[in-house]
This record gives structure tokens, sequence and C-alpha cells, in this order.
């Protein structure tokens, strides 16, 4: 099998190429070799095959992506891979190993490019593709001859480095039909114009997830939901894992979580099967591209959990690109309250560089790039549910839609016109009159003179009995007052467009740590109050 001499040279190539590169690029290997004559195929109970297997070590400083090209003989009909990898005891603070790992064909590494057959992060230790079938994560497909790429990506390294071990096993014969793929429809039923519920932002084992497609669909229709959207790290595999699981009560869009080193997106709703690379950083320039190949292929921009703290959580490539952004992900932690006061800010933000007026700029072309106009984010909650006992739909963005449709739930998310809540419970809504017929709901806007009398109204029931409502514009919380006891009620507040840019309204339960601001039970987006053209300000 060669394997020592495979070994020999790729720990070689480590020692000599690694340290010169920067982490940003990647790092290619010594080929494993089949295509030898002189290697005839193995027999046993899974028929003719040849495996070899790869050993060596990535110091600290490796680059982000390193690839090991296997070269592929005519005749495969599997292609498998194994890896395990030492996990030595770190000092307290300092990051142990991880080596995540994915696959590229004969078609190449390229970024954005047609070779990506799959993704498994550190989320399992084996794969296989073939034509009719692959792992959760990995796209079935001829194995065609020609040079391919197992992607190591050394997430963490520890000080005395991360040695691992690759063995990859072709399996010879005919080859099988490719099934043709059967995507989500883009429509359901639904109840005309109305308020839908729904999670953006769910994991199955496509990923890292626990859930199989079904219990996931299962745990959405418990939780009241009317819309998911598919978000596996860095792979579209589960955009044809849901046949028989839509229904006129589900609708189910496709999309991705691009999980890069510097932070997590969602492409929310994109276009089925359209994959969206991820092998880049900031300081690359790079997410441009890809924020409007998200666009391109029919979906919205979410960065995800802003201010997570997990390594490469952390968003970095700012919100010029931003559709939307995820202010809370799963149940309320201390850096959602950040994601959310980074967004009030940045409400603030789009007031000011309009000149004073709320112009509404969300769709033209204009960018968060320095001292023009500035769009407003409308926010986003996600329950980013991976296993039990994690809660789909907790929380879920509510959105006013005039269909259950695709295009309609992604427009209703692009406009603002939404709510966030812990469950499907609890309903609100939220408005400003002028007493002149003027109206604006969630998301919308009311022109009106300076000093004129604007009445806000927010209506909330199924809240928990210690729940107290909160309204804040762009000078801070104007309003604190406690829900009744049976979590129901209607409050009331009176302002002038001169005294608020906007009013968005929380619903929070009694703090656990006194002093400090209670979980979320339910957030809105923003009522703007624009001043009318020819008033003081």
């Amino acid at each position: 099998m060669n394997t020592a001499r495979n070994t020999a040279r790729n720990t070689a190539v480590n020692r000599r190429g690694l340290l010169a590169a920067t982490a940003a690029t990647g790092l290619t290997l010594a080929p494993v070799n089949f295509a030898r004559a002189e290697d005839r195929p193995g027999t046993g109970p899974e028929g003719p095959h040849r495996t070899r297997t790869v050993r060596g070590t990535l110091p600290v400083g490796s680059p982000d992506y390193v690839y090991l090209p296997v070269e592929v003989p005519g005749g495969v009909a599997e292609f498998a891979v194994f890896y395990t990898y030492g996990k030595p005891p770190v000092p307290p603070g300092v990051p142990g190993n991880a080596l995540d790992i994915g696959l590229f064909d004969e078609r190449g590494t390229a970024l954005g490019g047609r070779g990506f057959r799959g993704w498994s992060g550190g989320a399992r230790t084996a794969f296989f593709v073939r034509s009719d079938a692959a792992t959760p994560g990995y796209l079935p497909g001829p194995v065609r001859p020609g040079t391919w790429h197992i992607a190591l990506a050394p997430y963490t390294v520890a000080p005395e480095g991360l040695p691992y071990e690759v063995t990859v096993t072709l399996r010879f014969g005919e080859a099988a039909p490719t099934p043709a793929p059967v995507y989500p429809p883009e429509r359901a039923r639904g109840r005309g114009r109305a308020w839908y519920r729904g999670d953006c932002h769910v994991h199955s084992l496509h990923s890292d997830g626990r859930r199989t497609p079904a219990e996931v669909a299962a745990a959405a229709r418990a939780a009241g939901l009317d819309f998911i959207n598919s978000s596996e790290h860095n792979t579209t595999s589960a955009h044809t894992a849901w046949e028989g699981l839509w229904g006129d009560d589900l609708l189910i869009l496709t999309g991705e979580e691009i999980t890069t080193r510097n932070g997590h997106v969602l492409a929310v709703g994109t276009d089925p099967g359209v994959f969206v690379d991820w092998r880049y950083r900031a300081r690359d320039h790079r997410f441009g591209r890809y924020a409007h190949r998200i666009r391109r292929a029919g979906g919205l921009v979410v960065p995800a959990h802003p201010h997570a703290t997990c390594i490469g959580c952390n968003w970095k490539f700012g919100l010029a690109e931003a559709d939307a952004v995820e202010v809370w992900n799963g149940p309320w932690t201390p850096d959602d309250e950040v994601a959310l006061a980074e967004w009030d800010n940045a409400l603030v933000a789009s007031v000011r560089n309009t000149g004073g007026r709320n112009t509404d700029v969300r769709n033209t072309d204009v960018r968060n790039t320095g001292d023009g106009p500035t769009r407003w984010l409308p926010a986003m909650g996600n329950s980013d549910a991976h296993r039990e006992p994690d809660r789909l739909g907790h929380p879920q963005t509510v959105v006013l839609a005039e269909s259950l449709s695709r295009r309609a739930i992604l427009a209703g998310i692009r406009a603002g016109r939404s709510y966030l809540a812990e469950s499907a419970a609890l309903t609100l809504s939220f408005d400003a009159t002028d007493g002149r017929a003027g109206h604006a709901g969630i998301g919308e806007r009311l022109r009106a003179a300076a000093d004129a009398p604007v009445t806000v109204r927010l209506e909330v029931s199924g809240a928990a009995a210690d729940c107290t409502v909160r309204l804040v514009t762009d000078q801070g919380v104007l309003l604190t007052t406690p829900l009744p006891a049976a979590g129901a009620g209607v409050v009331e507040w009176r302002t002038t467009p001169a005294h608020a840019a906007y009013v968005r309204a929380e619903v929070r339960h009694a703090p656990a740590v006194p002093g400090l601001p209670g979980a979320f039970a339910a957030l809105t987006n923003p009522v703007f109050l624009d001043v009318a053209a020819g008033t003081a300000g």
C-alpha cells in the first residue's frame, strides 16, 4: 500500500510549506496515487477496492485549508474517507485541536467553483460519495477519474501541533444512476395576506445537528411554524432531503449557513442546489462577491449570532451587504443583548445619515460605506436548533406576507414587516396613528408634522405573567410598564416625530439578575416617524 512513502512525503510537505502560507490561503499536499498499474484492487465482502492511508502533522499557523489530492482512476463506484487526529491535553485557556473535513471532485477547488462535493466539518469521522447516494453533508454523483481533493481545515491547533491520519478507500464497480433531485415547492396554501411564523436557522444531521429532516419538520409543526429555512453549515446536501415532509401547512425554504473563520451568515431562501463558498476571511475582501451570489439566487443575506463567543463565530464582515441581521439566536443570552444594542445603534445611524429624515433607502443600492444614507436592517430571531432539547421556533420571526410563498416571505423579511417571539403562543400588534387617517405598522413609516401628536399602540396576548413592556426610541427606553398578570394587555403612548424618529417595542420577562434586563418574550422591528417635508424638526 506504500503507506510509509505517502506518510513521509506529506509530512515533509507540511514542514516545508505550511509556515510559509498565510492562514487565509490553502496548501496542497503531495498526492495520494491510486493509478499505478502494479496495484491490484483488494477483494473482500465489499468487493474490489484500494485503500491508502496518509499521516502528517499540521503545526500552529497552518493555513485555514490544506488540500490532500487523490488521483482517482477509472472504474471507481465509491469514494470513502475515514480520518482521525490527535487531541493532546492543553493548558487552561488554550484551544485544543479541531480538524474539519470536506471533499472536492475532479473539477477542482477554485473558490465558488463546481468541484464542491460536500462538507461535514467536525461532525463525523467518515463519509462516502457514490453516484446514487452519499453521507449526509455530501452530494451524490459519479466518481469520475481525475484529481480529487480532500479539504482538511484546522479550526484550532494545539501548541504541539495537530497530528492527523486520513484513510481513503476507492471501491470499484458499475455506477448506479444518479437520482434526479426533488426540491421543496416554493409555495404552500397558507392563509392569503397574514402573519406567518418561521425559523430560518435550523440544523439536521446534514451538518452538525442530530435531528433527521423528518424530525425537524415534525418539531416545526409542533412549534406552530408556517415555514423553515434549511441552513446547514457549508453544504446544500439537505436541499433534496425534504421530500414528503412539506405540505399545505409548512413551507420549506432552502439555504445555507456560510460558516467562515470570521463569522457565520445565513443564506435564506436561495434557489435549491445553489452552493455559496465560505473559504475566505474579512481581510480577503471577498464577502461582497458571495453576498451578491446569495441575492442572485433569490435569497437574503443575514449575519447570524453576530456577537457569539465561540471561535470564528463573531461577525467581522460588517453589515454593508446584509439584508437583515439575526439579533436573537436561541435562548436569550448576553451576546444577544450586545447584538440588540448594536442593532439599535444602527437604527439611529440610519436616521442620522439621511439628513434628519427617515427617507426609505432600503431598496436602493446605497450601502453603509461613508457619510451618505444608511439602510436600516430588520432584526430576525431564529432558534439555531441542533438537537434535543433545543426548541425549534424559540425564537421565531413572525412575518406579514401576502402569501405563504418563498417570494412573499422573503419580501416581508426584507421590508422589516416582522416581529420576533419566543413561541407561537405569543401574538402582538404594533402601530402608530396621527389622528388624521395617517397609519403605519411594523416596518412602515408615518409622515407627519414635527409637532403632530402620534399615538403608538401595542397589543399583546399570550405572554407570561411576569412580563413587562418597554417602548424604545432613538433616545432610549421611554416607557416601561408591566403587563397584567394574564399576560395580555394594551399599551398606548403618545409622542411626536420631532421627539421620536422611530419607536419599537420589547416584551421582557422579569430579570433573573436584579438590575439587568430580563430575557425577551418578544421584540418588534420599528415603526418610523418621519418629519413631513416642509416642517421644522
